[in-house]
This record gives structure tokens, sequence and C-alpha cells, in this order.
């Protein structure tokens, strides 16, 4: 049998368009896929907003699946950040992505909204290997999620050809990342740095990774 959630979102793609991620484009999905009105509501119990989630995370496991088909031996770190971000975007709607960012700019959906973002930063770290479980897990995701909702932002507008214009833009906003780790790693190489992160920033080394997605993280003594 048919994953009933994918047969529903599925259904629901050629209607965003016209009505957005709305309770009028589920009616219409519930309507088209066949899917049982009770069970297709206990999916998607928010309607539109539950839609487009669903959308954004499918994005998400796309990507993974899409990165580890490539060689991303040979290939600076910066450069497979770079292709991640790109096959994500690939992976979407551009008409559907700017209905989504519509929605999850209004007030009510903003914070849902900047949760997706911070997933796909971690579906990318993730996908990429990423071991840290230390502050570092955080700086790497909440960077590379202004990266990512920057280069959306400038997506939905780009007419170049294979959307050439958006990776220069990308690799424009990697480099100036890099340049601020270059700064950090300098820092922590000084006396003054190494003084800062044995004294008053120490105890940033007792922050972790959480445990699980839905946990904000613990020190090392578990407070």
């Amino acid at each position: 049998m048919e994953n009933p959630l994918e047969t529903v979102l599925e259904a629901a793609l050629p209607h965003v368009p016209f009505d957005g991620w709305s309770e009028t484009t589920l009616a219409a999905a519930i309507s088209d896929s066949g899917v049982p009105g009770a069970v297709a509501r206990a999916l998607f119990p928010r309607g539109g907003a539950d839609l487009a989630a669903a959308y954004h995370r499918r994005g998400d496991a796309r990507m993974a699946e899409a990165l580890a088909l490539l060689d991303l031996a040979g290939m600076r770190f910066r450069d497979r950040v770079a292709a991640a971000v790109m096959l994500r975007l690939q992976a979407a709607d551009r008409e559907l992505v700017r209905r989504g960012s519509a929605l999850f700019a209004l007030p009510g959906h903003a914070a849902e909204g900047a949760g997706l973002i911070w997933g796909t930063a971690d579906a990318i770290w993730t996908a990429l290997g990423d071991s840290s479980r230390d502050l570092n897990w955080y700086t790497k995701r909440a960077t590379l999620s202004a990266v990512y909702g920057a280069t959306v932002l400038y997506w939905l507008g780009d007419t170049s050809e294979d959307d050439a214009d958006t990776r220069a833009f990308l690799d424009r906003r990697i480099e100036q990342v890099m340049q601020v780790e270059k700064a950090k790693a300098s820092l922590r190489a000084n006396p003054l740095g190494r003084a800062l992160m044995q004294g008053p920033l120490s105890f940033l080394d007792r922050i972790r990774a959480p445990e699980a997605a839905d946990l904000p993280g613990r020190n090392r003594q578990g407070a």
C-alpha cells in the first residue's frame, strides 16, 4: 500500500501555485488522492502548514539521497557544502518554495519556518558526516542556516541559466563564513584568546549537542 502521507502531499502540489499551502489545497488533495479524509486530516491536522512542512522535509531527504551518490572525496570542504545546498535547491520547486516562504513569514508560523531551515542545515551537516558534539554542533548549523536562508531568497529571484548566479552568491556567502572561521582560529591561537577560553568563556567547553532532535542540548555535567 502506498504511503498515504506521500500520496496526499503529491496530490496537493499542483494546487499550491493557485491556492497556496492552505486548507483549500488540502481539501483538493484529499479529493484527488482518494485517501480517506479522516486519515489525511490526521496526517495533516493543521492543513496547509503541515503540508508545507512535509514538503520541506521531503526536500531534505532527497538532498541527502542525492548527496550520497556524489564522489565528495576529491572536493574541498566548502565545495561539499555548496554542492549540498545546490542539491537541496534542485530538490524543490521554485513556486512551491515561494508559497512556503510567504506562509512561514507570517508571525504565527515564523518560528516553525526557522526550525525547518535549521533542520535543513542539520540534514546537510549530517549527510556530510559531521561528528561534532560540542559548541561547534550549534555554530555550524546556525551559520549554515543563515547561509541557506539567504541563498533561498536569492534563488527565488534568480533567472540565470542553471542557477549560475545563485551558485556564485552561495560561494560568496561561504567565503565570508570561512573568513570568520579563520578569525576564530586566530583568536584561539593567541595568548589573549587562550586566556578567554580558559577563563570567562570556559563555560563554552561544557556545551554539548542534544541527545535527540527535540532536545536543546546539555553541558558536560548534564545540567
